[in-house]
């Protein structure tokens, strides 16, 4: 390998590390005290400095040196983690990634950086206040001992209970000891003689455990300590130094019994330095900490592997075409009399079902990596702006298909500038309407159907009516507001140039932003909705496909035409004869379930000719969590479609999503049906939920 593949595999690991270390810097700033964070931040930057000096990008190696250097005295605990050094870590964190995207970039007065930086921690200026104890970064094995008092039952407390209480934390496994058990003459039937060795692999941290029992701490011996210290240790624990650290074993019995050539646990036993009992407890405890190692040991080994976006682009491609392939093979069975043909057709199908999950599977990526990004961003301009903000994520773990997440960005840093800025108050004016000082803005993802909706919700000021309705007389957007919906006033903030903004910042002002927002999130083939109630909150509602490449499709025909719905909206599918439709009315409704639904009529829409049948079928899809009806001509079935763009020349028609290759070499146009429902409400100015 030469050296210019190593350099761009240096870079890829690098931006992963630098991801990570800004993470890890945000929530080390809610909890300074937490000294796995600080290694984590230690460790990237010595594997950087180390990685780079092995590439031969001295620059960048002699760069993180010197910040490894100060990382350093916060780790031995010569200096604090304070607001400074949060914000001196980030810029070299900065800085370095600048190095990596730009070989000719350089410091700007390097000393002087660093000058600034080492003052910030030795003023201890600002220094961020312990927090409440969190979730420890890695996973910690902790052994807990639990000797219950012997009247415990009396008090009508269930020690097993705690037992339990204990390994729901994580992985763990509990060893009851009975050597306090008394003969059967001694023994009390109300009486607790047994006690617990637990080991539980968890992330929560120590304090969670003592909550346990915090009933019984003084009445009963309760002792906690970390039993896997050194955190990245991956050796097998020996029985022999296990035994110590449990106490049941004393060091000269241990050096003489492991001079004989024989298991240690069997000559212990022999000559009865330790019972069979202790022995057989110590090897379960044994076999759990090293299975915990032997598992951490493969989750990073096999954990990932880095493949090339182009590569995952194409076979997502090879496999699209490989469901065209077996819809054109399941016409032809269709035609077919060979059941041996059709069968191994058949077989086929299921593969490529298959296939196409696993291969869309590796394309979707959780939501909360693009989500932690933007908990710099609200760190920064809420900072610089004097206001007082905190982002919360919920739905982290949700996916998305990647090419729809690296497109979300902008959208999303859009919105969340907005809030900052013109949404959540400076503190004294938030106070002062009984508000608290310290703004929220949420940002959460969750399922719904074969969408993903992202809603982002500011606590702030919410937007003014009435300025939105004075730029737009203003912009010649309106003429006549009282009769608008206020969905349709708040709307026009989407509109090109619109702001409300009375002074322009370096944030926002210039009337540029949320229409861009609504044209990339168009692009993506999703929708934006806003809410707001003035002085309470706005919400901005973003709803978007998991996928962009392929869906299972409902294949309608419209005028001896092909047409694909999107399965996830359809709900039914119903007959709609000449004699049930109201001809003297005009309306277009249909009784559904005791229900009147409306629906479209897809023939008159796109002005297709030809006889209409006798009975014609209705599909009942769901829009926007309203039923609406679209008038076919008949449905064909299921089909797995693979969608392809229409190009440029058919961008302005917002109802066709694009085009599939159906298996007789036709092309079916998919709709998407919340634009095609809204197109035509603008159309007929009317709403489609009667």
């Amino acid at each position: 390998m030469d050296e210019e593949n190593f350099i761009k595999i240096f870079k890829d690991e690098a931006l992963d590390l630098l991801g990570n270390l800004e993470d890890s810097l945000l929530e080390l700033e809610s909890n300074p005290e937490d000294n796995e964070l600080i290694s984590a931040v230690f460790r990237v930057m010595h594997t950087i400095k180390g990685a780079s000096g092995m590439v031969g990008l001295e620059v960048i190696s002699s760069f993180t040196h010197e910040v490894e250097s100060i990382l350093e005295s916060v780790r031995a605990g010569k200096n604090r983690v304070n607001k400074g050094f949060i914000d001196y870590t980030l810029k070299s964190r900065d800085i370095i990634l600048n190095m990596i995207n730009d070989p000719d970039y350089t410091l700007d007065d390097k000393e002087k950086f660093f000058r600034n930086f080492k003052n910030s921690l030795e003023n201890k200026r600002e220094v961020v206040q312990e927090t409440e104890e969190s979730k420890s970064v890695h996973p910690i094995t902790y052994r807990v001992l639990f000797k219950p008092e012997n009247s415990i039952f009396l008090t009508g407390t269930n020690p097993l209970m705690m037992v339990h209480e204990v390994l729901e934390l994580g992985e763990g496994i509990a060893i009851p000891n009975y050597n306090s058990i008394p003969d059967i003459y001694n023994i009390n039937s109300e009486g607790c003689y047994i006690s617990w060795e637990i080991y539980v692999t968890t992330k929560e941290s120590i304090n969670k455990i003592y909550d346990i029992f915090i009933f019984v701490e003084n009445s009963s011996e309760v002792v906690i300590e970390k039993w896997n210290q050194d955190s990245d240790s991956d050796q097998p624990e020996k029985l022999g130094e296990l035994l110590l650290r449990r106490g049941v074993l004393k060091d000269e019995d241990l050096s003489r019994a492991l001079n004989e050539q024989h298991k240690l646990g069997e000559i212990l036993v022999e000559e009865s330095l330790l019972s069979r009992h202790d022995l057989n407890n110590a090897l379960k405890a044994q076999d759990f900490i090293n299975k915990t190692k032997i598992k951490k040991v493969e989750t990073k080994v096999t954990d990932s592997i880095r493949i090339k976006s182009d590569k995952l682009d194409s076979l997502i491609d090879l496999v699209g075409e490989i469901v065209t392939i077996y819809a054109q093979m399941l016409q032809m069975s269709h035609e077919s009399t060979n059941n041996k043909l059709v069968s191994i057709i058949e077989r086929f199908g299921l593969l490529t079902e298959e296939l196409r999950d696993n291969a869309m599977s590796m394309r979707m990526l959780p939501i909360g990596s693009t989500f932690s990004r933007y908990m710099r961003l609200v760190r920064d301009l809420s900072g610089d702006l004097g206001k007082k903000i905190n982002l919360i994520t919920e739905g982290a773990e949700t996916e998305l298909d990647k090419n729809v997440i690296e497109q979300l960005n902008d959208p999303l840093v859009h919105i969340i500038r907005n809030s900052i800025d013109h949404g959540i108050e400076n503190p004294e004016f938030r106070v002062k309407n009984g508000k608290n000082e310290t703004g929220t803005i949420k940002l959460s993802a969750i399922h719904s159907g074969a969408s993903v909706n992202i809603v982002i919700e500011d606590d702030g000021g919410g937007l003014n009516r009435d300025k939105i309705i004075q730029k737009a007389i203003s912009k010649g957007l309106i003429q006549k507001p009282d009769d608008m919906p206020d969905k349709d006033i708040l709307n026009l903030i989407f509109e090109p140039g619109f702001s409300t903004a009375q002074t322009i910042t370096k944030v926002s002002g210039r009337g540029v932003g949320l229409d861009v927002v609504k044209k990339q999130i168009e692009q993506l083939k999703g929708s934006v909705f806003v809410e707001s109630e003035e002085g309470v909150f706005t919400r901005f509602t973003l709803v978007l496909p998991i996928t962009l490449a392929i869906i299972e499709g409902l294949l309608v025909t419209i005028g001896g035409e092909f047409f694909v719905l999107p399965l996830s909206t359809v709900e039914a599918c119903v007959e709609l004869k000449d004699e049930d439709k109201d001809l003297k009315s005009g309306r277009k409704v249909i009784n559904f379930r005791n229900r009147l639904v409306p629906y479209i009529d897809l023939r008159n829409f796109f002005e297709i000719k030809g006889k209409r049948k006798a009975i014609e079928q209705v599909v009942i899809v769901n829009s926007h969590n309203k039923q609406v009806g679209l008038l076919v001509d008949s449905v064909i079935g299921g089909n797995q479609t693979v969608i392809k763009s229409l190009g440029s020349m058919y961008k302005h028609i917002k109802e066709i999503s694009g085009a599939a290759i159906l298996g007789n070499g036709s092309v079916a146009l998919v709709f998407d049906v919340d634009k095609l429902v809204r197109v035509v409400e603008e159309r007929e100015e009317v709403s489609i939920g009667l």
